[in-house]
């Protein structure tokens, strides 16, 4: 009986705190990466739908083999969206911008890519590696929504926007050498 009691709040213990992670205020992810792993921290408190869209995509395995498809030096470098081949993933319905959200596309901030319909990004993100303020929202400009930051492997993203590019498959500035996402995944909070 004490056995099964403990089992029991064991098991409900576990599913509060794995709840409560889900649902962290900032929740943190890790890029694996053919160049050395990303660790993002999340502004769910700031970009909610963005975060929520972005951990979906993790969640489905979406990001893992995909490439940075997009890197220009001073600027940032882009992914999840494209395969090795440049065949474009098939993504879930665009979330609307949250780039009025006070947060700044500064060096190591991670932000949505999109079409010129400010409501258009799906899975796409990409990385300033340098501040980029004219991506920011300001009225009569919607700007590019920040969601989340880099907190270890900002070396990695620099190596990243080193890398030699030319034209691929009709896409300019992508890596001659493949830079894979091999895995995203979530990290612990503890």
């Amino acid at each position: 009986m004490l056995r099964t009691l403990f089992f029991t709040l064991t098991c409900l213990i576990s599913t509060l705190s794995l709840a409560e992670e889900s649902h962290a205020p900032n929740p943190l992810v890790t890029l694996k990466t053919s160049d050395g792993s990303i660790t993002l921290r999340l502004f769910r408190d700031k970009a909610p739908a963005t975060v929520d869209n972005f951990l979906a995509y993790v969640d489905a395995g979406f990001y893992n083999g995909t490439i940075f498809h997009r890197v220009i030096p001073d600027f940032m470098v882009q992914g999840g969206g494209f395969l090795p081949d440049m065949s474009e993933k098939e993504t879930r319905e665009p979330v609307a911008s949250e780039s009025n959200n006070r947060l700044h596309n500064t060096r190591g901030t991670v932000a949505m890519a999109r079409t010129n319909d400010p409501d258009s990004a799906t899975s796409q993100f990409f990385i300033n590696v340098r501040n980029n303020l004219r991506l920011d929202w300001s009225p009569g400009q919607p700007g590019y929504t920040v969601f989340g930051e880099v907190i270890e492997g900002m070396s990695v993203v620099d190596y990243i926007v080193t890398a030699p590019t030319g034209n691929v498959g009709g896409h300019q500035n992508v890596p001659l050498q493949p830079i894979t996402i091999l895995e995203v995944t979530r990290q612990s909070l503890l």
